[in-house]
This record gives structure tokens, C-alpha cells and sequence, in this order.
């Protein structure tokens, strides 16, 4: 991947030569066809008269024009009090819908009794009735005499108007009434609600609560016959839910009044979009046809009678950044027609091959370029370039900030180090010579020289730069600019170049916002951390390590826990301590080859994940990267540290504290330079190279997991066996009789299947060839096993048999079907015998071949999949004192099995004496009198008076009959009686 410092140049609005490059491309675009003039619905600030783009807001970023249709709903004479005064004009409840192919259905309209409504008058002398929020977004949009002024006719409420008469398009109704609905919100739409209970959930269950409710009906002075006689009425079919969709659907979701608000909300999701794409018109001029087909057929029919009109209004609230609420308006405007089909196309075929990072990502790109249809590119007032063929409008920002990457790779050598322009070009250009011929020079190759004073070279050093730099390897951003700059970046590198696709972009990554403790940051709430305070708490690595840590996922927001950062700096801490404590001490490690099972696994391991690191950070996966390349990278030496009873090799260690630095480098830079400097280099970290792996030995990384997974299944059967000698024993009372705890684990490996197992295998990688490499059904599985006479009597167990080998070729593919161990597991095991010793707290562990234990552990057992068993051997107890004066250790209790030698008897001190941190260092002496020399007070200056060392090549034997133990020592058998000693070197 490129990459280049200059990158980071800041452009602004007063750089002249930015401004020439932001003009070129003004005038491509518009002389390809891709800017129009026109008038256009568009988001708007009165306040401020002027169009309310994306960064001109406080609230609602990326939020556009919704568009609705108005239905003009009549009110018939006599007119209600409040609306005397209009008689012998036209009055019209406007209600703003989404379908309006579904007035077929209606039966009533809906209003608020409570909110305020008010009369104005439109265009064409008609009296409207809406609330005063839509009345405001259509004065902007050509449906008002005066363009933003509101002239109130009348102000009134729901009720003044409740149970009036209407006459409305296209249903079969000759009138209809209006009926209160109590959920509608004066924020959204005119406040008036058509009703198609036939197909609106919603509808049906308010409009059935008053038909069933005469209380109700009352309450708002509403007569039977305003409600009673009106029924849904089928004009849809919908797979699945037939012609009254809406009945079904609440029927389905047990809706039992309009109250049940989660309910209508699955119902009205089930068959909203269900009835829109693959519902079928069953009546009108239309019927037969789909519904998403005739919507706006029928929308345009309603215009052309007078029927209904078009209105706008925002999405949500938008506000400005002046602190107004923002309205839809039709203004005039230079826009980029992003709908254009061959240009959407062309960008869509872009999108096709660039790397995303995320499918979700990559879904919102689509949904976009799906809706995307206009932008605004200019506006009056503002920072920003002067649109060159029309200087009374400036070019909106985000409009111009689409193709700004290519003004980076020649920025330097214009503008040299001052961000403005206002310095002296390096190359001894001035702004005024940077012409669109001149760029078009820089950025196509099959252009020819311009016209102009610039030396050749000159322009050639800047195309050579663009050439080299151009197309951009990787576009980093928030998540919420897919909707809008993300998107216009591809369309316009589409347009600036259409015939180069190595000039698009290649990869985009987004990101999320950054929660705090799991919170939104914010400050009214307390929940804020300054980048100063987190860097005085945590440290600039700290701080590093933890939103590294955060989260890499490109939609969900990324989660800094200040925990998991305190935890953070504690791991890095431990790991300087362990460094500084390994180089003090590095003389004293081993040496020699580096050919034990343990140090050909740690070697692998650390290759292994050199190269997933490598991987995560190509692929910008920085919580990945932590985790591969210092966290499993951490736990791979401990695990390491833990299995190598004759210590670690000096090599190994040095080389991971050097591979650790530099893979742990790009996030904690500070820390890696100080390590660095410990580990003796000269030059900086900073210079280093990326560690290269060596060669990785799969086999061997599996025989190790298997290794693991068998200490594993070892600790979760011990911890088993233990909680159930704590239970009672069924049929017995009383508590549990206790009994001794395991001190010796047998470890039973299988060389092969049991035969009935390893038929099943031959016959199910056969199948899985044959089928394409799947399974086929389990019942034709089941029908080709019964056919083996071997399988025929284990048919029970079969079928769990199959899944588990089907759960093992998912999880490791073919492999799965292996009839054998790829790699010795007894081998393995020895290997790692003391670490299982020790890490399972037993005495011993033996390792042997299934086929030398009965027939039912045999069964249990295969390969890679052990079985293992326990046993409390007989031990006979004595007394350990240590007569060293000031020692620190105390007299303790041990047993002592038939066979112990001195250092099994030492390693079972050292378990319960903790300040004994080497087993080799302890001696066991039995006293020359076993019985009266234990009575005897030792000397203080002697520890050893009147005791004897064992030779550790002495072995102990136990007589359980008569409770003593003996000791082996010069080729003859002594009695040491109950009490021995030991002393601490």
C-alpha cells in the first residue's frame, strides 16, 4: 500500500489553487452532463433563507426530502360552527399519505380531538385545514399565494371539526366522516389521517374499538351512523393474508385494541411492504396490476383531477445550525443529478469492486445508490468556491469534497509547506495559471500540452506525482457519511474518469462512533473524557491499547471501557517487568538446541501468529491485531513457560521479547522504543523491519492443541469426580462418606477406531466425495449404514456418532474424517507429562494404549479423543520438620506412596510451602534414631546433627499393615519411622 505524508494536507477556502482545482472539476462535471439547473424540493432554513445542506446542521445529518401525496378530503354542507364563515367556498382536511393507490379502501378520515388545527387558504382560493407545521412546509412550496407567509383563516381544534361529513377520491363511500384517533402527532404530516382499515393495521383496530364502544362514540358527540355502517373494503390481494390483509394480520398478532401498540407495530411490518411489492389491485381502472406498479400512475391521475397534490416535508427534524427548525422548499438550484441511469450504473459497477471491509457496509453503499436520486451542489451564502459559470452561488461543501485526494498528490509541489497557498510554489507556479486545461494536463495522460507559460517539466512533475499516487488504496470514515460523502466520492470519481478504473477507489472502511463505559459521551450527562484527561489517566500507549481494544466492526460503535484500559496498562506494566526481569537473568537460561516438543511448538506458534498479525493489520482489524499479535502472543509464552520442566531457552525468550516489541509496535510505539533500547539495538524501533515467520508446522500446532484439550477433558472430569464425592449416595442417609481424593490419572489413547466407528468413517467420506464434498441427508445416511453387517448392532449410537464427525469436518474439514492421528498422541502426551502432572495437581500421570484396558473403554475411546480414568493410590502419612532456625517454613504432613523418590516427596513440599520456589533444592534427611531422634532438641548451629541426607536415588517403600515406611539407602532397606526432615538450600 502507498502511502505518503502529504496525504495529511489541509486545504481550505481561501487556497487559491485548491479553488482552480475545485473549478475544474465543476466545469468536467457540468460539461458531461452531470450538473443541472432546475427548481427542486430541498431541505431549508427560513431563518437563514438559504437551503440547509448536510454540514449546515445541527441536528438530522443526511436527512432529505420526504415525498407525499395530499388528498384533498371535501367537507360537505352544513359546515360545522368554526367553518361557517367559509361557506360558499371550497373547503378541503388535506391528509398526506405514502400510498396513494389505497384511497380505494377508505371509510373514514382520522384527527386529533386535542391538537390545534388551523384554515388557510391556497393558491387557488381553496380553504386547506392542517396543523400550522405542515401549513409552514407547504408555503415554501409553491401551494401558498405568498412564499413562506402563512395567512390563519381560522384556528380550531379535532373536536370543532369531529363527525363532519366528506366527500373523498376514489373510495365507494358517497361520504365519509371524521373519527378520532388519539396517537396522531402534529410533528409529523398535516395532522389528518385517512383511514384504509382494510389494509392498515392500525386503522382497523381504531376504527373496530369505536364500532364496538358506544361510550366511546359518545364521549366525542360521534352517532352510530358515522361509524356503525362503514366496513373495510377489499382492493388488495396479499399473498398469504388475501384481500383484507390488515384483519388478518391483527387476528394473527392477537391485536385486541389500538392500545396494543407492540403488536400493530408486527402486524402493520408483516403486511405493510408484504401488500406494497407483491400485492395485486383488485379494483379501479388499474385492477390486475401490481401495487408497486400503478403507485405513482395513480398519484399523477388524482393531480390531474384536482384531486390531490404533491407535498414535502423532511424525513425528521432538521435543524440548523442557527437554531431553525428546517422546512422542504422549492427553490431553484444547480444540482448533481445522481439519479441519471448510466451514471448510477457506472458507480454501481464501481461499488462492485471495491473492498468494503463489512457487508453491512457494503448494503447501505446499495440502499443509497437505490434512493440517491439529486444533490444541491450550491448555495448564497458561506465559505467555499464560486460556482465559475454562475458566481452568484457558491459550491456547496460537501459537493466539492469528493475528488480532493487527487489535489493531494501535487498540493506539496504547488503550495509547499503553507496550508493557504500563500507562499512561494516550489515548482513556481501561480494560482492564476492553474486553468482547467492545465489540470486536465496533470490528470489525463491522453491530453495534450496547454496553452500556457509553465515549463514542461513542471507539469510533468505534477502528472508524474499523480500518476504515482492516484487511485486512492483506502477511504477511512464515519459510518453516517455513507448516505451522502462517501457516496458522491464514488460517483464523482466515476465521472472524473470514466474510462480508468485504476483511478477509483479501491477500498473504503468505515467506522462508528466511540461509546464511553457503554454510554454515548456526552457532557450534560457526565459521561466525557477529554483526549488530554484520557492522556493524563492512561498514557498515550495506555490510551492506544484500549481504543485499539474498542472495536473494529465498521457499523457498530466502538466501546472505550476505562476497566478494560486500566487493565490494559497493567499487562503492558507486567510485560516490562517480565522483560527487564528476563534480561537480568538470560545467563542463567538454557542453552543448547532448541529441538524439544516445547520449544518447536512455541517457535511455531510464534510464526503462526506473526502472520495472522500481519493479515489483521493489512486489513486494518486493529482489535484483531491486539489480539493475535499480543494477547494470544502473550499466552503462548505462558503456555510455554508452563510446559517446559527443564526451562526455557534463551533464544526463544529473547527472540519473542523482540518479535513481541515489533508486533505490538504500530500501537504502542512509546513503550516499544523503551524495550528496545533494553534489548541493546542501536537504531530506533520506529526503523526496524516487520519480524519475517519462519516456517509453521501446522501438525505440530495441533498435536500441542490436542495436548491442551487433553489437560482440559483431565481438569473437567477430576472437578467432576471430586463434586461427586460430595453428594450422598442414593439409597444411603446421612452426609457422604469421604473418600480419598485421586492422586494418579491413566490416559488411555486409541491407535484406531473401534471397527463399527471406523466402517461408519469409510462410508461417510465416501458419501461426502461423492455428494460434491457435503453430506447428503441423514436419512439416506442412515440407509447406506444399515447395510454394513459391522454397523448393524450400534445402530443406536450411530446417528450421535455421525453429528460428531460432522461437527469435526466443520470445524477442521476433511481432516475431520481422519481414520488415524496425523501426529504420535502418546508421544504428545509424554511430552507434556509433567505439565499435566502439575497442572492437575496429581502425583502422577501414565499414559497407555486403549487396547490394553476392557473392552467398554475401548468403545469410549479413538483418536484425538482419549479416555481417561482415576485412582487414589495407598500412601502412609509422616511428619516433615525442618530444623532450620529462621527459615520461614514450618513443620507440614505428607504422604508417601510405595516408589516415591526424593524429589516426588520434594515437589509434594514445595505444594503446600509456597516460599519453596525450586523442588531441586530440597533435601530429605531421616534421623539416625527414627525414634528417639525426633524427641531430641536440634542444634541451632547444626541443622543436620543427628540426621542423615537421602540420596535422591533412593526410593521409599510403604507397609500399609503395619503403617511405616522404608527407604532404600547403600544397596539396604532403613526404617525412617513417622518423621523425617527437610532442609531448604
Amino acid at each position: 500500500m502507498k502511502v505518503d505524508w502529504r496525504r495529511s494536507f489541509i486545504t481550505t477556502d481561501a487556497n487559491p489553487y485548491y479553488d482552480s482545482f475545485v473549478k475544474w472539476q465543476f466545469y468536467r462535471l457540468k460539461e458531461r452532463g452531470k450538473i443541472k439547473f432546475g427548481k427542486r424540493h430541498t431541505i431549508y432554513s427560513p431563518k437563514d433563507g438559504q437551503p440547509c445542506m448536510d454540514h449546515d446542521r445541527y441536528s438530522g445529518e443526511g436527512v432529505g426530502p420526504q415525498e407525499y401525496t395530499l388528498i384533498k378530503m371535501k367537507v360537505l354542507t352544513p359546515y360545522p360552527p368554526k367553518l361557517k364563515k367559509f361557506e360558499g367556498k371550497s373547503v378541503y382536511l388535506i391528509a398526506a399519505t405514502l400510498r396513494p393507490e389505497t384511497m380505494y379502501g377508505q371509510t373514514n378520515c382520522w384527527v386529533a380531538p386535542s391538537i390545534p388545527y388551523i384554515a388557510y387558504e391556497n393558491t387557488k382560493g381553496e380553504i386547506f385545514i392542517s396543523t400550522r407545521r405542515s401549513a409552514r412546509n407547504a408555503s415554501f412550496q409553491g401551494i401558498l399565494p405568498k412564499e413562506g407567509e402563512v395567512k390563519e383563516l381560522a384556528v380550531l381544534t379535532g373536536q370543532d371539526i369531529m363527525g363532519i361529513p366528506l366527500k373523498t377520491p376514489m373510495t365507494s363511500y358517497d361520504k365519509i366522516y371524521t373519527l378520532p384517533m388519539l396517537t396522531i402527532k402534529e410533528n409529523k404530516g398535516t395532522g389528518v389521517v385517512t383511514s384504509v382499515p382494510s389494509d392498515a393495521p392500525d386503522d382497523y383496530a381504531a376504527l373496530r374499538d369505536l364500532q364496538n364502544k358506544k361510550d366511546f362514540r359518545a364521549k366525542y358527540g360521534l352517532k352510530d351512523e358515522m361509524v356503525l355502517p362503514f366496513a373495510p373494503i377489499p382492493i388488495i390481494d396479499v399473498p398469504d393474508y388475501g384481500d383484507l390483509s390488515a384483519i388478518q394480520a391483527c387476528d394473527e398478532f392477537k391485536v385486541k385494541s389500538q392500545n396494543d401498540k407492540d403488536q400493530l407495530a408486527e402486524a402493520k411490518a408483516k403486511v405493510y411492504l408484504k401488500g406494497f411489492y407483491e400485492g395485486v389491485l383488485k379494483v379501479g381502472k388499474y385492477s390486475g396490476q401490481k401495487v408497486q406498479d400503478v403507485k405513482k400512475v395513480v398519484q399523477n391521475d388524482m393531480i390531474a383531477s384536482n384531486e390531490a397534490l404533491v407535498y414535502f416535508e423532511p424525513e425528521k427534524m432538521v435543524m440548523s445550525r442557527s437554531g431553525d427548525e428546517c422546512v422542504v422548499a422549492l427553490c431553484d438550484q444547480w444540482f448533481l443529478d445522481y439519479g441519471e441511469e448510466k451514471w448510477k450504473k457506472i458507480t454501481q459497477q464501481a461499488l462492485e469492486n471495491i473492498n468494503t471491509h463489512s457487508n453491512e457496509t457494503r448494503a447501505n453503499f446499495k440502499v443509497t445508490l437505490d434512493w440517491l436520486h439529486h444533490h444541491a451542489c450550491s448555495r448564497s451564502y458561506g465559505l467555499g468556491t464560486k460556482l465559475p459559470w454562475d458566481p452568484q452561488y457558491l459550491i456547496e461543501s460537501l459537493s466539492d469534497s469528493t475528488i480532493y485526494m487527487s489535489y493531494y498528490t501535487v498540493c506539496h509541489l504547488l503550495q509547499g509547506g503553507v496550508f493557504d497557498g500563500s507562499g512561494p510554489s516550489p515548482i513556481k507556479i501561480k494560482p492564476e495559471q492553474m486553468t482547467p486545461e492545465v489540470w486536465d494536463y496533470i490528470f489525463y495522460p491522453k491530453k495534450p500540452f496547454p496553452k500556457t507559460k509553465i515549463p514542461k517539466a513542471s507539469l510533468n512533475k505534477l502528472r508524474n506525482e499523480f500518476n504515482y499516487w492516484y487511485g486512492v488504496d483506502v477511504r477511512v470514515s464515519g459510518k453516517d457519511l455513507v448516505q451522502n460523502h462517501l457516496t458522491y466520492y464514488l460517483y464523482n470519481h466515476c465521472a472524473m474518469w470514466p474510462d480508468e478504473p485504476s483511478r477509483w477507489p479501491k477500498e473504503i472502511r468505515t467506522n462508528g462512533h466511540l461509546l464511553l463505559n457503554n454510554e454515548k459521551m456526552s457532557k450534560s450527562t457526565g459521561n466525557f473524557l477529554t483526549l488530554c484527561q484520557a492522556l493524563e489517566k492512561f498514557s498515550a500507549d495506555g490510551m492506544r491499547l484500549a481504543l485499539a481494544d474498542s472495536g473494529d466492526l465498521a457499523i457498530e460503535d466502538a466501546n472505550f471501557v476505562e476497566d478494560m484500559a486500566d487493565a490494559g496498562i497493567l499487562r503492558l506494566y507486567n510485560f516490562l517487568e517480565w522483560t527487564q526481569e528476563m534480561l537480568e537473568c538470560k545467563d542463567k537460561l538454557r542453552t543448547g538446541p532448541r529441538d524439544s516438543f516445547q520449544d518447536r511448538v512455541f517457535e511455531s506458534q510464534m510464526n503462526a501468529l506473526i502472520r495472522e498479525t500481519d493479515k489483521n493489520y493489512s486489513l486494518m482489524l486493529y482489535k484483531e491485531a491486539l489480539k493475535t499479535g499480543f494477547f494470544e502472543f502473550q499466552a503462548a509464552r505462558d503456555r510455554y513457560r508452563e510446559w517446559s520442566s527443564q526451562g526455557v531457552h534463551r533464544d526463544l525468550i529473547l527472540q519473542f521479547i523482540e518479535r513481541q516489541v515489533l508486533l505490538l509496535a504500530p500501537i504502542c510505539p512509546h513503550l516499544g522504543e523503551h524495550i528496545w533500547k533494553l534489548l541493546g539495538k542501536e537504531s530506533l524501533l520506529m526503523r526496524a523491519s516487520w519480524p519475517v515467520p519462519g516456517e509453521v508446522d501446522e501438525v505440530l500446532l495441533r498435536s500441542s492443541q490436542f495436548l491442551m484439550n487433553t489437560a482440559r477433558d483431565l481438569r473437567l472430569r477430576l472437578i467432576a469426580l471430586k463434586e461427586a464425592s460430595k453428594k450422598p449416595q442414593k439409597g444411603k442417609k446421612g452426609p457422604p462418606v469421604p473418600t480419598k481424593p485421586p492422586t494418579h490419572a491413566i490416559v488411555y489413547i486409541a491407535k484406531s477406531y473401534p471397527p463399527w466407528q471406523d466402517a461408519v468413517l469409510k462410508c461417510l467420506k465416501k458419501m461426502h466425495e461423492e455428494n460434491n464434498n457435503s453430506f447428503p441427508e441423514n436419512k439416506v445416511i442412515v440407509g447406506e449404514l444399515k447395510t454394513v453387517d459391522v454397523v448393524k448392532k450400534f445402530m443406536k449410537k450411530v446417528m450421535p456418532f455421525v453429528q460428531h464427525i460432522k461437527e469435526k469436518v466443520t470445524a477442521d474439514g476433511i481432516r475431520g474424517m481422519d481414520r488415524t492421528s496425523e501426529f504420535d498422541e502418546k508421544k504428545t502426551l509424554e511430552s507434556g507429562l509433567d505439565y499435566l502432572v502439575s497442572s492437575l495437581d496429581l502425583e502422577g500421570v501414565e499414559i497407555k494404549y486403549s487396547e490394553d484396558a476392557t473392552e467398554k473403554i475401548q468403545e469410549q475411546c479413538a483418536p484425538g479423543k482419549p479416555f481417561s480414568s482415576f485412582v487414589a493410590k495407598p500412601s502412609v502419612s509422616v511428619h516433615m520438620v525442618n530444623p532450620q532456625p529462621h527459615s520461614g517454613h514450618f513443620s507440614l504432613t505428607v504422604d508417601v506412596l510405595d516408589g516415591d523418590s526424593v524429589v516426588s516427596i520434594a515437589r509434594r513440599i514445595v505444594k503446600y510451602d509456597r516460599g519453596i520456589k525450586d523442588p531441586a533444592r530440597v533435601d530429605i534427611l531421616h534421623f539416625d534414631d527414627p525414634v528417639l531422634g525426633p524427641r531430641q532438641l536440634p542444634k541451632f548451629d547444626d541443622p543436620k546433627f543427628g540426621k542423615v541426607v537421602i540420596s535422591p536415588e533412593s526410593t521409599f517403600s510403604i507397609d500399609l499393615e503395619k503403617n511405616e515406611i522404608t527407604v532404600s539407602q547403600n544397596g539396604s532397606k532403613l526404617n525412617v519411622g513417622d518423621t523425617l526432615a527437610y532442609i531448604v538450600r
